[in-house]
């Protein structure tokens, strides 16, 4: 492997007179998603430059935008150790994606490492980025595949899971919320996504018919015993039942039509800013960020793990502990749970259960011990 690396390092030198022109260089690093087109021969047909267009689009929805944002960044970063290392992203070498992860796992200076979780993603960002550009980086070359297997096994730790917001942790964070507006909004946001076991993207992108809007991710339909949500989901579409709850303080689809109510909303997105006073509702559909902010924010008011410091008590949750806490709160089937939080697995949802009974089969004993 050590051999191979050197004869690529002198290729690339002898190759360094035929290196692109920066111009050239910045064209490659733009993401194809931006530059699908259109074979030259057959380029200004009209129709075919239209269904070029639509395709672009199409590509663009392959991922979530976060994800894109995430893909593009790690090229950026790829991009830049390359110039750095006097060496081109382009064609894809498996010998320098290798030292890639290798400076991503131990780096010199004061840069912090990475997780090999962090390093797993960003390979998969490099994968996706040189699928764009119309090359194969092959993730079981050994000089990828050894080095990532060298860097979990050295590296890796168990991973370190959001605290779950419990039954009586939601009550209290929807108890520190006002009346107006914005906090009929919150409390609707904090308890559907807790009663769902939202994911913070899901409950954003909200609307309230089926089509309202380009960029809907679902809709929600509402009945005389709970509400259903029809969601473009990370896996797929899917269902979620929310029935109601046994009182009105906390019921989640109360807090929907509480909100919807007031704020009239009959088209478009169902979560939309608010003014500063909390008193008029906007026309732009909310961030995720804003259910991350919420979650934190009402963590505090509402004194939930108080006794650590705040930093630590910040840290502890996010958009994930809700889904935690009811993967880990619902007393019923755990099938159900993973139907509600979309898994398509037992082990998958039990990764979310923060508490329950881990002995309750006793194989020991089972087995006659």
């Amino acid at each position: 492997m050590l051999r191979d690396m050197s004869k690529m390092n002198e290729k690339s030198s002898s190759d360094a007179a035929n290196a692109p022109s920066p111009n050239e260089h910045a064209e490659r690093d733009t993401s194809s998603v931006a530059t699908l087109g259109l074979p030259s021969p057959i380029a200004g047909s009209g129709t075919l430059d239209r269904l070029a267009d639509t395709a672009r689009d199409y590509a663009r929805a392959a991922a979530s935008e976060n994800t894109l944002k995430a893909y593009k960044a790690d090229w950026a970063h790829f991009a830049r150790w390359c110039r750095l290392k006097g060496c081109d992203p382009l064609p894809p070498s498996p010998a320098i994606v290798g030292l890639y992860l290798a400076d991503l796992a131990a780096p010199t200076g004061k840069t912090p490492p990475l997780s090999p979780s962090t390093i797993d993603r960003r390979l998969s960002g490099l994968c996706w980025n040189y699928a764009q550009r119309g090359f194969t980086l092959d993730r079981k070359n050994r000089h990828i595949a050894t080095v990532l297997a060298g860097i979990k096994r050295k590296h890796a730790r168990p991973p370190v899971q959001k605290e779950a917001i419990l039954a009586e942790d939601i009550l209290a964070m929807v108890a520190t919320l006002p009346y107006d507006l914005r906090g009929l909004r919150d409390r609707a946001i904090l308890l559907l996504g807790y009663a769902g076991g939202l994911r913070r993207s899901e409950i954003v992108s909200l609307d309230v018919h089926k089509d309202d809007t380009p960029d809907s991710g679902g809709w929600i339909e509402i009945f005389d015993k709970g509400a259903l949500l029809t969601l473009n989901a990370k896996t797929g579409w899917r269902e979620v039942e929310i029935g109601r709850g046994s009182k009105d303080q906390t019921c989640p689809v109360h807090a929907l039509e509480q909100w919807l109510h007031f704020v009239k909303i009959d088209f478009g997105p169902i979560f939309v800013g608010t003014s500063r006073d909390g008193m008029k509702a906007m026309n732009t559909r909310l961030n995720d960020k804003h259910v991350a902010r919420l979650i934190k924010r009402t963590v505090l008011d509402a004194g939930i793990r108080s006794d650590l410091p705040e930093k630590e008590r910040l840290a502890l949750f996010s958009g994930h502990s809700l889904r935690a806490g009811l993967a880990s709160s619902a007393e019923v089937d755990e099938r159900y749970v993973q139907k509600q939080l979309g898994h398509a697995s037992a082990e998958m949802t039990r990764r979310y259960q923060r508490r329950r009974d881990r002995f309750r089969v006793n194989l020991t004993k089972a087995a006659g011990l």
